[in-house]
């Protein structure tokens, strides 16, 4: 058994990876803490609040603290809390945008049972899911949203065909004009940043940067070239990186009483041409390539190929397209000259609309059959933005940068978040897995940094981060896939241990169910509470919820009053979707999500995977998610794992099939990864459980938005298995 905290000695800091003299001076710190507190949870808080780990020691030396801190607390086969890494003061969670309304507001709503921000969290939550029209009239006056005309009521439930009411009825405004107005609550000058970015390739130049107002004048153009090319009303694709100029569009089309259309940059021609068809899009705008990593890849090419009908064109590199055009398309300097010729030009007027009129057009991932056409009304950043007000705590004169794209809802998500806020945009024009997007995230002083766990996992293991200086970031977020322990530990050292806030949802909901707080203590990889006013239950087997706050692994099914959800599908039926079949609970009924969630017994949360990646081993149900966390960590070699069920083509029990990723430059074998796998499996969740085969893949099929597909997997191997069942 590995040694405790307590055994480590200054030879065992020196193997990994620290000098004499710094082992020397951590060893003796240790022992002043170690002797002052009882608790391993203790000693962590203590350590990270004298920054004795520092973000320039090695990894290693950050995994010996941590695990041999915590070894005895990594039995994830129990509903025991994972351990915390990341405590919030009081003094800090009364200076976050939610502990200062909660100590404002708080006392008159609560009574006497408020005590402060950290301790009555869980009560406040309560009361914003009980009475959200209370919550969101505080709220609103915090964002940069202004009505033209302003809502009868926050909610109105009196429509029976309605399960999620109508929210701000009888409120008309442009969404996109209330991103580019100045305001003084929150505070948002005209010479305030807005957006900041770096091309790729030039590193080493200053990061550029526009204002808010420059940022208006320039959405104004294009708002005013859009009207001289397109009608009122018109769907209008954007399919290309998420630059300044992309950012610019979408402000512009939104403005301009249009419809975005999501295309996520990495789809294939067919991608493209289902979603341009769906939407019914008039037009599409887009690159002549993408760079990325040093290289171009055709981008304008690809929407040709699928059929798109007017197409404006921007350069990757310079003023002038790289392509030869087809007739009917139009380059970025003549469609801007469109706008130039405007008569009201420099001038434009918004096109105010009623809070439910359609804004963005996004889709699902689409990994079986037609992709879900979700759309986004003005109502929908509302959520998004008051989500990352509460639970990320950006605020205005913070730098938030998240590597996404605006054909994924993180897109449309940060847009709003910042300019709602206040908070300056910040954009990487290139790749994020190199050290280019790092030095941007220093040099741009980046205060919040957003990732998917993939992007981290590949910063840990290729060290490109390395010496660089990440000490502004105050928060993390992470989303879009399950997070993985040591790669969130790589991550929060690179800034004091700074909370990760997790936070798991979907387009349809215009933001995430489920996510961490910096009000309440953080562990890695899981959620800490349910977004502000959202609530939900865990279903058993037969569909019945368990009881509130037991410790418990289900189907998660949402309540189903939640400002900014879909209430229609442009190609689906929206009730069969999410309402048909569910349960009544509490006299609503409650909303589908489709994930499996378990909860703790201190109330803490690990989303588990979708409902379709369950399986039943020997009677016992379990989550790939649950299988694919033991077996990550049960070899050095291991980059990744991803766990399948499969059933005989004979009949009989499901088979545990588990696929391999190796890191870069490590080997091993089926047979000795088969029994590793089964002793971490049968020591941390079950010992009935059965490894029955190993794949070792060179890399795992994925969705454009970067999810497992195991259902591909399962389908191979289900293949596999009927031809030898043949033979």
């Amino acid at each position: 058994m590995a040694k405790t905290i307590r055994e480590l000695q200054v030879k065992d800091f020196v193997d990994a990876g620290l000098s004499v003299a710094e082992a020397i001076e951590f060893d003796g710190v240790l022992r002043e803490i170690v002797s002052l507190c009882v608790s391993s949870t203790d000693i962590w808080r203590q350590i990270v609040t004298r920054r004795v780990l520092k973000p320039s020691h090695p990894h290693s030396f950050h995994q010996l603290v941590y695990y041999s801190l915590y070894q005895s607390s990594s039995n994830a086969s129990h509903h025991a809390d994972p351990p915390l890494y990341w405590f919030p003061s009081l003094k800090q969670a009364r200076l976050t945008n939610l502990g200062r309304h909660m100590e404002t507001y708080a006392p008159k709503l609560l009574g006497d049972s408020y005590k402060d921000p950290i301790t009555s969290f869980r009560l406040f939550h309560k009361f914003s899911v009980e009475h959200p029209q209370e919550y969101w009239s505080i709220v609103l006056k915090e964002l940069s949203v202004s009505f033209i005309e302003a809502p009868r009521c926050i909610l109105d439930t009196s429509d029976p065909s309605k399960p999620g009411g109508t929210w701000l009825p009888g409120a008309v405004l442009n969404i996109a004009d209330c991103c580019l107005q100045p305001s003084t609550r929150p505070y948002k000058p005209d010479d305030s940043l807005a957006i900041v970015w770096r091309d790729e390739g030039f590193d080493d130049t200053e990061v550029n940067h526009i204002t808010l107002k420059q940022l208006r004048q320039q959405v104004t153009l294009v708002a005013n070239a859009i009207e001289a090319t397109f009608s009122k009303g018109d769907a209008i694709a954007i399919d290309m990186q998420m630059t300044a100029s992309a950012v610019i569009i979408y402000l512009a089309i939104v403005l301009a009483g249009c419809v975005v259309v999501s295309i996520a940059d990495s789809f294939a021609p067919k991608e493209i041409a289902t979603r341009l068809h769906i939407s019914k899009a008039k037009g599409i705008f887009t690159q002549d390539f993408i760079s990325r990593g040093g290289r171009k890849f055709p981008l304008y090419s690809r929407v040709v190929e699928a059929g798109a009908s007017k197409v404006i064109v921007l350069p990757v590199i310079g003023d002038d397209v790289g392509v030869q055009l087809r007739e009917q398309d139009i380059s970025w300097k003549a469609f801007l000259s469109f706008g130039r010729k405007h008569p009201r030009s420099p001038h434009y007027s918004p096109v105010y609309q009623s809070i439910d009129s359609v804004t963005n057009i996004l889709f699902s991932s689409g990994t079986t059959g037609e992709p879900k056409a979700i759309p986004w009304t003005h109502l929908s950043p509302i959520r998004s933005a008051a989500d990352g007000w509460a639970c990320i705590d950006i605020q205005a004169g913070d730098v938030y940068c998240w590597p996404t794209n605006l054909g994924w809802v993180m897109g449309p998500t940060l847009l709003y978040s910042c300019f709602l806020t206040g908070t300056t945009l910040a954009l990487y024009h290139g790749s994020p897995l190199g050290r280019g997007f790092g030095k941007f995230v220093q040099d741009a002083g980046v205060t919040h940094l957003g990732t998917v766990p993939s992007i981290v996992k590949a910063w840990k293991n290729t060290r490109c981060m390395e010496g660089l200086d990440w000490t502004k970031i105050k928060t993390f977020c992470s989303t879009g896939e399950t997070s993985n322990v040591d790669d969130d530990l790589w991550l929060s050292s690179k800034s004091y241990y700074k909370p990760i806030i997790e936070t798991c949802g979907g387009s349809e909901l215009a933001s995430g169910y489920v996510m961490g707080s910096l009000l309440q203590p953080q562990a890695f990889a899981t959620f800490s509470t349910p977004s502000m006013t959202a609530g939900f239950v865990i279903l058993d087997g037969n569909g019945d919820p368990y009881p509130e706050d037991v410790p418990c692994v289900g189907e998660v099914a949402l309540f189903p009053h939640i400002m900014g959800a879909t209430d229609r599908l442009l190609n689906a039926d929206h009730d069969e979707v999410y309402f048909k079949g569910m349960p009544i609970y509490k006299g609503k009924v409650l909303r589908r999500h489709g994930d499996i969630v378990k909860r703790t017994v201190g109330g803490y949360f690990l989303v588990q995977g979708r409902a379709d990646d369950t399986m039943n081993l020997g009677g016992i149900k379990t989550s790939s998610v649950e299988i694919e966390r033991v077996c990550d960590s049960a070899d050095e070699c291991i980059m990744e794992t991803a766990a399948i069920s499969v059933a005989p083509a004979s009949g009989g029990p499901e088979q545990l099939i588990i696929f391999v990723v190796l890191k870069k430059g490590y080997s091993s074998d089926v047979e000795t990864l088969k029994k590793k796998f089964s002793k971490a499996i049968q020591s941390n969740l079950n010992p009935l459980f059965k490894v029955s085969a190993v794949k070792i893949v060179a890399e795992f099929p994925r969705t454009a938005s970067n999810k497992l597909l195991r259902r591909v997997l399962r389908d191979q191997m289900k293949r596999e298995l009927s031809l030898h069942s043949r033979l």
